[in-house]
């Protein structure tokens, strides 16, 4: 039997139960930290010689020099035209989905001329180089680079410079096939802290760049929050997370195969049901048990499920809703029969699954909607990754004779209010008609 919670939103202690539920230690393990630290700074100072011993002692792949462990572009379309024509189609399919997705996010650069004759704007520019680490140590992501490369390149970024661990010295496929398709212009077979030290200071070999994006482990998560502010990242990911509001009228199988979807992640995946129905909550866990048995990553679905899954009875949909933004799930899927009529209701979520034919896995690999989204309740004030992580946007001003009277006379009686007199006499030399 699997212990799984079983919780009511009308018991008296169920907001302490919700809490406890939630909760899991982002903190930093302070020794993953301290080798992290020490591994950064090692890279920094000694560039690709660290690089090399990093790979070395972790990967075990001995290489004579940095330049060895570059992955060529030639090496990525191989990759692409050995694989089975089925793998390849569904890479390039979902490709093109993530792709057209994406394109409908790109922002422009806009302006306008106020009564005065001054033009005010904004200037849109890509990011110049961005780096994506992408995992392969327990497994592949091929969507992974997907999901992180093909927004930079629908954004106009110079240089996309793919990481990933090879332990062994084994290259995954599937992962240098989707580099290829999603146009990564240089990728190099490093991981772990190392990589990220590498990315963010550059060495000989690797070029420093402008924005570190994608997954990692403790240890990439960790260099990861080190690193922001030489460069940016996108998120520090907690573990995966699913939110599943039924009303009771979807096969109880697929809701259990939707659970054990994001339990199979790992050990710390979260996996929650919430249903009005107490004899569908039932049915559920009945799926539960009978379908457990057949998953290859069993063990690691009943741990995730034990720890951090439950089953919560609440009274009507609108207290699944009010809960679901509670929890801020990374992906909420509103299983009923009219979810359009929830959707307004929901305001915190990393994405929405609408209906009981849309799976979450869906959204992970090919509907078109980036899986790089917001955990451990974060969607509460951040986004998916999207092509404006790889946008800047820049201020532009253009003050005209006429506004310069006008704008200066404010600006400079507030700078003296600031006891600033250089700012104030900066606006005010513009004011004088015969100046200059």
């Amino acid at each position: 039997m699997i212990a799984l919670k079983r919780l009511a939103a009308s018991a008296p202690d169920f907001a302490a139960s919700l809490a406890e539920l939630l909760s899991f230690e982002s903190a930093q393990d302070p020794q993953i930290d301290t080798t992290v630290a020490a591994i950064l700074a090692d890279v920094k100072q000694r560039g690709d010689a660290a690089l090399l011993e990093y790979t070395k002692r972790f990967d075990r792949v001995a290489a004579g020099t940095a330049g060895e462990l570059e992955i060529s572009r030639d090496d990525m379309q191989r990759a692409l035209q050995g694989l089975p024509a089925t793998q390849r189609t569904a890479l390039e399919t979902a490709a093109a989905r993530v792709r057209s997705y994406h394109e409908k996010q790109l922002a422009q650069s806009w302006s306008y001329t106020d009564e005065d004759g001054t033009r005010l704007g904004q200037q849109i520019s890509a990011l110049e180089r961005v780096g994506i680490y992408v995992p392969g140590g327990k497994a592949a992501y091929p969507s992974s680079v997907l999901m992180n490369a093909l927004p930079a390149k629908v954004a106009g970024v110079g240089e996309i410079v793919m990481v990933v661990p090879t332990p062994g010295g084994e290259r995954n496929p599937l992962v240098l096939a989707a580099a290829a398709i999603a146009g990564v212009d240089r990728a190099f077979a490093v991981g772990g802290a190392q990589a990220v030290a590498a990315l963010a200071y550059g060495t000989a070999t690797v070029p420093a760049v402008d924005k570190i994006v994608g997954p990692g482990n403790a240890y990439v998560a960790a260099a990861k929050r080190r690193v922001f502010g030489v460069v940016g990242i996108d998120m520090v990911a907690g573990p995966s997370e699913i939110l599943i509001i039924c009303d009771g009228k979807t096969d109880p199988d697929w809701i259990a195969m939707d659970m054990f979807a994001q339990a199979e992640h790992d050990e710390l995946a979260q996996s929650i049901l919430l249903s009005p129905d107490a004899a569908y909550l039932d049915k559920v866990a009945a799926s539960i048990e009978r379908l457990l048995a057949d998953m290859p990553r069993q063990a690691v679905i009943r741990a995730a499920l034990e720890k951090r899954g439950a089953l919560i009875l609440v009274r009507d949909l609108d207290e699944a809703c009010d809960i679901a933004n509670r929890i801020a799930p990374e992906h909420l899927e509103l299983s009923v029969a009219d979810a359009d009529a929830l959707l307004p209701k929901i305001r915190n979520a990393g994405a929405i699954f609408l209906g009981s034919y849309t799976s979450e896995a869906l959204g992970d690999y090919c509907a078109g909607p980036n899986h790089v989204l917001p955990t451990s309740r974060t969607a509460r004030f951040s986004s998916p990754l999207g092509v404006y992580d790889f946008q800047k946007r820049t201020s532009v001003i253009g003050v005209s004779p006429k506004g310069a009277q006008r704008l200066g006379a404010i600006a400079a009686e507030l700078a003296r209010g600031e006891g600033l007199t250089a700012h104030a006499q900066s606006a005010e030399f513009r004011m004088k008609k015969n100046h200059g």
